[in-house]
């Protein structure tokens, strides 16, 4: 019969490692994209920063701009003010 394990066996603790915090994994921002922008690069932030197509948070916008009477225009220029160029965190 084998003997049931209690605790680590001697095998177990070569390869022991002391409890280590994890890394932190960079955080996303939400920025300006230079690449692929038409206008201030608004869309292609937001793509980004939420992994959506940038074709579809442009046709969300135009819909914003359609059916809230313009509410869109205010908030992409609201985006363009407050959100930073990628370039300019580096």
């Amino acid at each position: 019969m084998c003997p049931a394990r209690v605790g680590p066996m001697l095998d177990d603790m070569t390869n022991y490692q002391p409890y280590q915090s994890p890394t932190t994994a960079p955080r996303k921002r939400l920025v300006r994209r230079t690449d692929n922008r038409v206008v201030a690069g608004v869309c292609s932030g937001v793509a980004a920063y939420t992994g959506l197509d940038v074709t579809l948070v442009r046709v969300l916008l135009v819909a914003a701009v359609v059916l809230g009477l313009g509410s869109g225009i205010v908030l992409y220029l609201a985006a363009w003010l407050l959100m930073p160029e990628a370039g300019a965190l580096s």
